[in-house]
């Protein structure tokens, strides 16, 4: 913190609890309470209770929340491949080159998921690439969606990366692929990390496209949120949206525990 003196370390406090508390910590606090609650006609809920939880850690949540897993750490994983090779492949590009990747990449971001997952259900609904009514049109639309974010958090990493590591190691008689593999990747890897996190809790919670794709057999945890507060059962969908952020979280928690390590290699 840049601020040094005792009175104007408290004033920034007291600032940002002010913006954070109403912005950010309260509808996750609201959603929290409800999740514990029967009834809520007041200014506070009333008849606490846990069995919401019940429903929310069994059953048809349980293996939403599996397949919302399954969906993101897949979509991560492609979207920081896809990414990644694109970020490094624009570095090499002239500068109108690299401006139209920037700008084919962030097209997804740009327009409506569900513009998105309408796209998606019309390119692959017909051979010879059949996916619709599969797990892999939910899968490649969450991929389509956040491969933008791993896109420019890698690009804006290798932007800040110093030229003389490659230039002494290639001085060596170092290859391409040796540069790439032994020294780029590595010096990446905090980026990397992030990256993978970010499109990770995307992923997590995408609804729009995926309400559009998904097949009975293939129901990510968001969709089952929308069912239940859509039958009016809204402490149920509460209790099943806390399991969801705190899935979310622990991952994340994680995630940036391994790009802490890597920041220090």
């Amino acid at each position: 913190m840049l601020v040094h003196s005792r009175a104007g370390k408290w004033a920034t406090w007291a600032l940002f609890l002010l913006l954070f508390v109403p912005l950010f910590a309260m509808p996750l606090l609201v959603i929290v309470a409800a999740s514990f609650s029967t009834n809520w006609s007041g200014a506070f809920p009333s008849g606490p209770t846990a069995e919401h939880y019940a429903a929310a850690t069994g059953g048809d949540s349980l293996q939403a929340l599996t397949t919302s897993l399954a969906t993101a750490v897949c979509a991560s994983l492609l979207a920081l491949t896809l990414g990644t090779w694109a970020a490094l492949a624009a570095g090499s590009l002239p500068g109108p080159g690299k401006r139209l990747l920037d700008a084919l990449f962030m097209l997804p971001v740009a327009v409506p998921s569900v513009a998105v997952g309408l796209a998606v259900l019309v390119a692959f609904s017909r051979p010879p690439v059949l996916l619709n009514g599969t797990r892999w049109i939910v899968i490649l639309a969450h991929t389509l969606l956040v491969t933008a974010f791993a896109y420019q958090s890698v690009s804006a990493a290798i932007r800040r990366l110093d030229p003389m590591y490659e230039q002494a190691a290639a001085g060596l008689g170092a290859g391409p692929g040796y540069i790439l593999w032994r020294i780029k990747l590595p010096l990446l890897l905090p980026s990397l990390t992030a990256a993978t996190g970010l499109c990770f809790a995307l992923s997590m919670g995408e609804l729009s496209a995926t309400m559009m794709l998904y097949p009975p057999d293939w129901t990510p945890l968001p969709v089952q949120i929308f069912a239940a507060t859509d039958r009016g059962s809204l402490f149920t969908g509460a209790a099943v949206s806390v399991v969801l952020m705190g899935t979310t979280l622990l991952v994340l928690l994680a995630v940036s525990r391994i790009r802490t390590r890597a920041s220090y290699r």
